[in-house]
């Protein structure tokens, strides 16, 4: 309950803030999201077959984040960060595919 009130929070404070990003830090914002949905829809998957553990779930999500913002800005330092950032997105992209997929046969037992 507490985590759903934190988000209502988030959500709320983001709207009547309305942060804006640096310029600089743009380019990684996108692949910093699917990053970091990448880690919630796996913590959903896991507290769904019951080996949820709080801990590695917020290690994961900084992790994740912070490894795909590093081999992004490691290919823009190349002139490769447009193909990274894809490849990133992709692999990412599958991971969260796979979780929804799990969560919903969990869910819908099909």
């Amino acid at each position: 309950m507490i985590a759903v009130f934190a988000l209502l929070v988030g959500v709320g404070l983001g709207i009547w803030l309305e942060p804006t990003v640096p310029v600089g830090l743009q380019p990684y914002l996108p692949i910093a999201v699917v990053a970091a949905l990448d880690a919630v829809f796996g913590g959903i998957r896991a507290r769904l077959d019951g080996i949820f553990d709080d801990k590695q779930f917020v290690i994961s999500f900084i992790s994740n984040v912070l490894v795909a913002g590093v081999i992004v800005y490691v290919g823009d330092q190349l002139g490769v960060g447009g193909q990274l950032s894809t490849g990133v997105v992709v692999v990412l992209g599958v991971r969260i595919f796979g979780n929804v997929a799990a969560i919903r046969r969990h869910l819908f037992r099909a």
